[in-house]
């Protein structure tokens, strides 16, 4: 009798070693590193990884969903806070996600599979940002700069994933000036910074 495949949503403590181990290996050495051999070794389960994902794709989709997930529910926190426009910003520079989503961009450039789930997650994450953002840059009585909430949210992301990017190889010339730019920016939309 063939063994049962699990269901996506199945939680089990192997199942999560096995997600455990492909994002250990993801962040140590890059997507192209994970295999199925590596991650049932890492995670200490031989065998095991096809019981629980069909495909590597599945795996990775997985591995993407459950990191949208954590993320989601942190930027809902930040967005809800008395400044979101400033907690915004911070999430954006938090190194320890881009990382792995960097990996996971790099992936979807190879695997269609990919590219539609991070597309997907991509508009939920935008949706949301514009959601709550949207009346705190359209309310505000800056003089100067865009007014757009969606040119503000979509520029806000691509400054500080450069910024990730150029930091990971070394690179800084530029960075506190950009850096000192968008923050004069949010603070003429959000005021100074409360300190907690």
């Amino acid at each position: 009798m063939a063994a049962r495949r699990r269901r996506p949503d199945d939680e089990s403590a192997t199942r999560t070693a096995l997600l455990d181990a492909a994002e250990e290996l993801m962040l140590e050495e890059g997507y192209a590193a994970v295999s199925s051999r590596r991650i049932a070794s890492r995670a200490g389960v031989p065998n095991a990884i096809h019981y629980y994902f069909e495909t590597m794709d599945d795996l990775f989709i997985e591995l993407l969903r459950r990191g949208a997930q954590r993320s989601l529910a942190h930027q809902e926190e930040v967005l809800a806070s008395a400044q979101p426009l400033w907690g915004f910003w911070d999430l954006l520079r938090d190194r320890s996600n881009g990382a792995l989503n960097a990996e996971f961009v790099a992936l979807a450039n190879h695997r269609k599979a990919i590219r539609s789930e991070l597309a997907e997650s991509s508009r939920t994450f935008r949706r949301m940002q514009l959601a709550a953002l949207a009346g705190v840059i359209e309310g505000s009585d800056a003089a100067a700069g865009p007014r757009s909430p969606e040119a503000i949210v979509f520029i806000l992301g691509a400054i500080s994933r450069f910024l990730l990017t150029e930091d990971a190889f070394g690179l800084d010339i530029g960075h506190a000036e950009a850096i000192e730019l968008v923050e004069r920016c949010i603070r003429e939309i959000e005021g100074e910074r409360i300190k907690t």
